[in-house]
């Protein structure tokens, strides 16, 4: 990226030129991309617009890894370096471009990051430490908090779903002792508060910034964390139903009717939301984004996700509802388990296509491998719910045979298959993170969270229905490690807001880095 692909010169003064390295002195080509870019094509001269910028951009971009004090194998490892390994050299600007990219795009409503970007937006080198980064985080320009609320981005609902799956995965423990689930109700109420701050601080910042909430939904990067916002509701209604309704159902029916009424509207409200956003945001990126094989990244397989979660919760509520209620219930949830089930295995297809074209991902974004865990373990555990959430003498057929039985036993069958299918996502995306740990926290880190809550879910599961006490001790085992790995991640979360890692021009989702 930093030598000239052919001969003959873009301009004919050295020193007008901005793609001309003044260390080494060597002279770069602007990649096609800069010439279709809506800005700087016009019938200015490149030059000319370069020099109108602040000196600070200029010398930004006329950086290179080496200038910014990175060699070359770190500036390989990095976002970029990743990024210009796996796609074509005709198709990627290089760095330069990218940054001058990131610059001119600030003029179609980001006008809030201009005061800073040419201060202090700087790309992390993989190399460097997390003490680095708080040093050069400290070089940073303190901003107020309404400049930082302006980079609140839909990826931390990832905070509260994970936090409610914890809450979900302590109730569900196959062997307790005396105030766990008393600790886990802490957890659930601990998840609302989380839940009502998270989304004050959203409408928030859509308030105070005009025109945010469309840019959000749109863009390329950000836009696919939206659904966590319905993941995050997911885990409120299954929680809800865990800590409030009695286990038994003819007790729930007796003494917790009006909840249970509750419960059933909003999952029926969920699933049409969840539904609606599986259309339209998929068609909506079919027609206004174009993405290459080698950009595949696991965030893909977000919006399809909620849609896929109501079998999840139809087979945590169908149990106690009343008979008239569950089946529709359970239909309805085996039915959108199926459509999301399905449409993950043809983004799994994309997925492994762009491992082995283009192997792992950066390793800042490795642990959104995780997230390939939660589709075939959360349908593994609804084919066992909705499979033993059915009447006892469900008899659809009215022949005698008692097809509940039979769809129980089907249910585990096809839930073993799933299971293991998750157990191996689960191990290459472990083997991956541990190849190459993350140092800079990104909101994607919660991935190790969630997605193998459902993974443990549906470990307990299966381990109940064959009395495994093997299996039910290894999930056990697995849920120490998964709360180890929320503290870890959630010191690391609050430590990126205190230091400005998060919440800060540049450093967000609403950018693109991969």
């Amino acid at each position: 990226m930093s030598t000239a692909r052919r001969s003959t010169p873009v301009y004919s003064r050295t020193e007008s030129n901005p793609f001309t390295d003044q260390e080494s002195n060597t002279r770069l080509e602007p990649n096609s991309a800069l010439r279709s870019h809506p800005t700087l094509a016009s019938a200015t001269p490149r030059h000319q617009q370069l020099e109108r910028l602040p000196q600070s951009s200029q010398s930004s971009v006329r950086g290179t890894p080496a200038s910014s004090s990175r060699s070359s194998t770190e500036y390989n490892e990095s976002h970029f370096g990743d990024l210009e390994k796996s796609l074509p050299i005709e198709t990627i600007p290089s760095l330069r471009l990218q940054i001058l990219e990131s610059l001119s795009r600030n003029h179609h409503g980001e006008q809030q990051d201009r005061n800073y970007k040419a201060q202090c937006v700087e790309l992390k080198s993989s190399s460097s430490s997390m003490t680095d980064l708080g040093e050069t985080t400290k070089s940073c320009p303190k901003l107020p908090i309404r400049e930082r609320l302006a980079h609140f981005t839909w990826a931390w609902y990832t905070l509260t779903m994970s936090t409610g799956g914890l809450a979900l995965l302590i109730r569900s423990q196959p062997y307790k002792f005396a105030g766990l689930d008393q600790i886990g109700l802490a957890v659930f109420i601990l998840n609302i508060l989380l839940f009502v701050l998270v989304t004050s601080a959203q409408v928030t910042r859509f308030v105070l910034f005009p025109g945010t909430l469309t840019r959000s939904l749109t863009h390329p990067r950000e836009g696919f964390f939206f659904p966590t916002f319905l993941l995050s509701v997911a885990t409120l209604i299954t929680c809800t139903q865990r800590y409030c309704v009695p286990e038994n159902p003819e007790t729930a029916r007796a003494t917790a009717g009006l909840l249970l009424g509750a419960v059933r509207a909003f999952f029926w409200i969920y699933l049409v939301l969840s539904t609606a956003v599986a259309i339209g945001q998929y068609s909506y990126v079919f027609s206004a984004h174009s993405f290459g094989l080698q950009t595949m990244m696991p965030t893909w397989i977000l919006p399809i996700f909620p849609v896929m979660l109501s079998g999840t919760i139809a087979s945590v509520i169908a149990g106690t509802q009343p008979p008239e209620a569950g089946v529709p219930i359970v239909v309805a949830g085996l039915t959108c388990q199926g459509l999301g089930i399905a449409v993950a295995f043809m983004m799994y297809a994309h997925m492994v296509g762009r491992l082995m074209q283009s192997g792992l991902p950066n390793r800042e974004h490795r642990t959104g491998l995780f997230m390939c865990v939660g589709p075939p373990a959360f349908t593994a555990l609804a084919f066992i719910g909705l499979a033993t959430g059915l009447p006892e003498n469900f008899d659809h057929d009215r022949d005698g045979f008692v097809d509940a039985l039979v769809i129980e036993t089907m249910g585990l069958v096809g839930a073993g298959f799933l299971w293991a299918l998750s157990l191996w996502w689960f191990s290459i995306a472990v083997l991956a993170v541990v190849q190459s740990p993350p140092k800079h926290f990104h909101l994607a880190w919660w991935a190790a969270v969630f997605p193998n809550t459902g993974f443990i879910l549906a470990t307990i599961s299966v381990g109940s229905a064959y009395h495994n006490e093997g299996i039910l001790w290894f999930s056990t085992a697995a849920s120490v490690m998964l709360l180890l790995t929320y503290l870890f991640v959630l010191y690391h979360h609050v430590r990126a807001v205190i230091v400005q890692d998060i919440m800060y021009p540049g450093r967000d989702e609403d950018v693109e880095d991969h």
